[in-house]
């Protein structure tokens, strides 16, 4: 099963896609911004979560 952290993660950067997304819709900048925030903090988190899923891994063999 995979890390929470990834699971978190790439839910965090969809919101962000969408978020992103309705900013250009509706020309907020401030909603665009905030949506790229929220996918390089998804990212990030996906990141990590991959990283303790390989460490997990690792233990097991």
């Amino acid at each position: 099963m995979p890390d929470h952290d990834r699971i978190e993660g790439a839910a965090k950067n969809m919101g962000g896609k969408a978020k992103e997304f309705a900013g250009k819709i509706t020309g907020d900048e401030k909603l665009k911004a905030e949506g790229k925030a929220d996918q390089v903090s998804g990212k990030i988190q996906n990141a990590v979560g991959g990283l303790k899923d390989s460490l997990r891994e690792d233990k097991r063999n």
